[in-house]
């Protein structure tokens, strides 16, 4: 048995997974009578690839990785659920996280009847490795390290998740979903050498494509082959597949895109310093700023009533007076900054 089966729930091991109709033939026909759909209204009557071949490939090009080392889910969120289906029992593993972090971690650690063991940040928003593992025991399957972090925008650094990746003994999970704005290079050049590393990122921030629910999760082969396993035969569906394969030729205008947040974040960052009301603008590796305030909830109201939506972190760990600002384009970063000048007067 294999490091990464020892790691794997039972049930999962033994698991027969679901053969679809699209997974079972290789190649090119011409007459499709296998699979109990309709003839009519082409190409849409049909089943989507199960595997996301042509997707991944494309992936697997930009990334420089293998395409069996990419799995594609409905948003991130899918491919953190299956990491606790298939590794966590119900009721005796647990996952380690950082706080404050994504929420989605400890969403589906609840959903799944897993403990969750948070450790919190300290007030630099930086963590000791050594007091991460710490808090894990033999029980421990996962841990989650999201980097730059969300709500508070920073990179870890390397080294600190490199000791993770030597010491850890489960499945060290990095969120990279807003990796595409940090200066700091992301993992995925390491994923050969670290049999038990799962890298997440995403279609929704720099690839501007949240409303179609694509995230990618990259593993070795043998995670992501459970992963397939597990999933849902037809997770991404065809016209998702027929986006994604639209926006994946489109990298050049993707890092354009990128360019230009990363200078509005930096315009955004310096005009908000200039707000009496403003006592803090944290340094962001990702497309947002925490900003701390005298009064979080009256300036959350205020620019509500305004229509300008930003969210309130005031209740997070570590977070008190906050609310994080999403860096908009030139115009939506100047009506916001217009109001805030009302605001101040």
């Amino acid at each position: 048995m294999t490091e990464i089966e020892q790691l794997m729930r039972p049930n999962i091991l033994r698991l027969t997974p679901y053969s679809s109709a699209r997974s079972e033939f290789k190649g090119e026909a011409s007459v499709w009578l296998d699979a109990n759909e309709s003839p009519f209204n082409t190409p849409y009557n049909r089943y989507p690839d199960p595997l996301q071949s042509r997707i991944k490939e494309k992936i697997a090009r930009i990334k420089g990785l293998s395409p069996d080392s990419v799995f594609l889910g409905a948003g991130s969120d899918e491919a953190i659920d299956l990491l606790f289906r298939v590794f966590c029992i119900p009721a005796r593993d647990n996952a380690v996280a950082i706080e404050p972090t994504y929420g989605m971690y400890e969403v589906c650690a609840n959903i799944n009847d897993v403990e969750y063991r948070k450790v919190p940040l300290d007030e630099e928003f930086d963590f000791d490795p050594v007091d991460l593992l710490a808090v894990a025991d033999d029980h421990t399957k996962l841990l989650f390290i999201c980097s730059p972090n969300n709500p508070t925008g920073n990179t870890f650094d390397a080294s600190k998740i490199k000791y993770l990746l030597d010491n850890f003994r489960g499945i060290l999970v990095i969120d990279e979903a807003y990796i595409d704005f940090s200066s700091q290079d992301s993992f995925l050049k390491r994923l050969p050498d670290y049999p038990r590393l799962v890298i997440l990122q995403t279609f929704s921030k720099a690839w501007g494509s949240a409303g179609v629910r694509l995230g990618m999760a990259f593993a070795s082969s043998g995670i992501i082959e459970v992963f397939n396993k597990v999933k849902y035969p037809y997770n991404i569906n065809a016209l998702t597949q027929e986006y994604a394969l639209e926006i994946l030729e489109k990298e050049e205008c993707v890092k354009e895109w990128v360019d230009v947040l990363l200078r509005e974040r930096l315009k955004l960052e310096t005009l908000l310093q200039e707000f009496p009301f403003v006592t803090k603008v944290y340094p962001s590796d990702a497309n947002f700023l925490l900003v701390r305030t005298r009064d979080a909830a009256a300036l959350y109201n205020y620019l509500q009533d305004k229509g300008i939506i930003v969210r309130n972190r005031n209740k997070i760990t570590l977070c008190s007076g906050c609310l994080r600002i999403t860096v908009g384009n030139a115009e939506e970063n100047r009506i916001l900054v217009e109001a805030l000048a009302i605001y101040g007067k």
